[in-house]
């Protein structure tokens, strides 16, 4: 599912607006941000220490605890304090692990408090923005920065940049742009995953002809109905304008209206606006609205559709016992490119790690997380799988889920061009409101032009 924090960060960002005087004082400097200490450091010597050496610039931290608050919960919360373990063995230090379901609103709560953690898990760019523009957030040491550079790139560098400076390294990550399918009902009729969008196109249209609706979708969210809708339509912008037009699109430097938002909305209308192709097990097309997101992809498992354009995170909605692998009861594809003109986008979500303290141990600690030892220690302490990150050494082979594997390689691709969800970084009345809302409407019968014109009046004028 979406993450469980995705859309309450509108309602801190409010609040956090309003508090810069009052957060201005909560970032310790206790030992300057440079991450310099003389002495050696529990990790020399260690042969399990190897590839952390960039620890030692912080010393011995022996004794020091750093505070970490995010919102993952049990059981994802074991394998997350599991690797921490290497870094107190590195560096002396504990860590402190709290994890919430109202993270967002408690931890604007404690920075207007005067009680940020040491580090928080932010799952939004918009967010870590709300936050830096506080004055609350330290800016990342250059150890941090070295790492994003040569592990994750300028794409994700970028969504943990504000004003020019690094403030938060990339840590989870999730791909959005897959289509889950039945490898046996490929197998069975003699399909081939797609590899461009014509080819998928063709591939529905054969489907139809054998009496099979090629898509099953689902909108419907609770609160956020709506929001595979806006999916949707940023994959396919991504694919039909590129990547520097969907930058200038989110950051509303075009009009949300614009004339190549239109054509990548018409389509998305094409696939689920067709009644000879969808929805699958469900209904006509008005059914999308009222089909729950988890439920969407069920039916590929009866036969009764055969696509599911969802994120990499929807492996966790198949029921218990459902094989999940490339020769398995289900598995997923990339959503093929238009052209190669764009490279080869790719749309999806993650968490940043976000310092309130530049304390020697605080730095030490969001180094580490910065690194490819620390992606391999998660790795392998999820043996269970469901988890995944897009740092470059990631060891594929430590990933034990085939979905996971398949997102590694998807984020490693060297073509791939790496965007995130669009409404995650758009105003909240935009992001979180008006754009649900219009592609729920959209969806059950208004225009194009409509829907995205409402979104368009929306927009807040500052």
């Amino acid at each position: 599912m979406r993450s469980r924090n995705t859309r309450r960060w509108a309602a801190a960002a409010a609040a956090l607006t309003g508090a810069g005087l009052a957060l201005a004082g909560c970032a310790s400097s206790d030992s300057g941000g440079g991450g310099s200490a003389s002495g050696t450091w529990p990790g020399e010597g260690k042969s399990e220490c190897k590839g952390l050496e960039q620890l030692a610039d912080f010393g011995d931290l022996t004794g020091k605890t750093v505070s970490v608050y995010t919102s993952i919960l049990p059981p994802e919360q074991q394998a997350q304090e599991d690797s921490y373990k290497l870094f107190t063995t590195c560096t002396g230090a504990d860590v402190k692990y709290e994890g919430s379901d109202q993270f967002e609103t408690q931890l604007v709560v404690r920075v207007k408090a005067g009680n940020a953690p040491d580090i928080a898990y932010i799952p939004q760019p918009g967010l870590l923005k709300t936050v830096v523009s506080s004055g609350s957030a330290v800016e990342a040491p250059s150890q941090v920065s070295d790492n994003v550079d040569k592990w994750f790139g300028e794409d994700w560098r970028n969504y943990g940049t504000v004003d020019g400076k690094l403030y938060a390294a990339p840590l989870g990550a999730s791909v959005k742009s897959f289509v889950w399918y039945s490898p046996k009902m490929f197998a069975d009729n003699g399909w081939t995953v797609p590899e461009t969008w014509d080819d998928m196109i063709a591939l529905s249209d054969k489907m139809v002809q054998k009496g099979i609706k090629p898509w099953c979708a689902g909108f419907e969210s609770g609160d956020a109905t709506g929001w595979p809708g806006t999916d949707w339509l940023e994959d396919t912008l991504l694919r039909s304008a590129g990547a520097d037009v969907y930058d200038q699109w989110v950051n509303h430097d075009i009009p949300f209206n614009d004339s190549k938002v239109e054509e990548a909305l018409d389509d998305v209308g094409t696939i689920l606006k067709d009644d000879k192709y969808v929805n699958g097990g469900f209904g006509d097309v008005n059914s999308i609205a009222t089909t729950a997101f988890q439920d969407g992809g069920l039916p590929i498992l009866k036969g009764d559709c055969a696509m599911y354009r969802m994120a990499s995170f929807y492996a966790a909605q198949w029921p218990e016992g459902t094989d999940v692998s490339e020769g398995g009861d289900v598995f997923a594809f990339y959503l093929p490119t238009m052209s190669d003109e764009f490279g080869k986008p790719v749309l999806g979500g993650g968490e940043f790690t976000t310092a309130f303290s530049d304390r020697q141990e605080v730095q030490a600690f969001q180094t580490y997380l910065s690194t490819d030892v620390w992606a391999n220690e998660k790795a392998k302490a999820t043996p269970g799988g469901g988890w995944v990150s897009a740092n470059k050494g990631l060891d594929i082979a430590n990933l034990s889920s085939p979905i996971d594997k398949l997102s590694a390689e998807t984020f490693q691709d060297p073509n791939a061009i790496f965007r995130f969800d669009g409404s995650d970084q758009m105003p909240s009345a935009v992001g979180a409101g008006s754009f649900w809302k219009e592609m729920t409407a959209w969806i059950t019968g208004e225009s194009t032009d409509q829907a995205l014109t409402n979104v368009e009046n929306s927009w807040p004028a500052s």
